[in-house]
């Protein structure tokens, strides 16, 4: 298999790089703007309401306070480290996969500042349904998912794909 040219691997470390200032930048802008808890309407179902995540998706392992976010960060940082390396290494006819990786890339290196920086991820997106509510997020989230499902894809239709 040959290897991304330096200009090709470079264009997914640079999503990777947009994903994070994008995110970054909103969160800056929510923790100006926002007041924690108190949920701002922006139309039917959508509100921006500023929370702090110290677990994981949905909170998870919140309550285990510093110790997540040490876990949370090695974690992020050890993903990180392999998909740097295997965005350098793919052969330059999986540009799907390359850019799945890049979000989720993207996103955990967003995330991991949040962590470093805060003790905590920010998430402002609160979509509901009467009185449901989804876990809130931000664009590294969804950015992550969207790279996840995209990553999943190719893997799927790679396997099935005649060779």
């Amino acid at each position: 298999m040959r290897s991304y040219k330096k200009t090709e691997y470079w264009r997914w470390y640079g999503l990777s790089a947009l994903i994070i200032a994008v995110d970054q930048i909103t969160k800056y802008w929510a923790l100006g703007k926002l007041i924690p808890y108190q949920p701002q309407p922006v139309f039917p179902m959508f509100n921006l309401t500023l929370m702090f995540n110290k677990g994981a998706a949905w909170s998870f392992l919140s309550h285990w306070g510093n110790a997540a976010t040490w876990l949370f960060s090695g974690i992020a940082a050890i993903i990180s480290v392999v998909l740097i390396i295997w965005i350098y290494k793919l052969s330059s006819g999986k540009r799907w996969l390359a850019f799945g990786l890049a979000l989720v890339l993207g996103g955990a290196l967003s995330n991991l500042i949040d962590r470093q920086l805060h003790g905590y991820v920010v998430d402002f997106f609160d979509f509901y349904y009467k009185n449901w509510h989804f876990a809130a997020f931000n664009i590294a989230d969804a950015a992550i998912t969207v790279g996840a499902v995209v990553w999943f894809v190719e893997i799927v239709f790679s396997a099935v794909k005649p060779q």
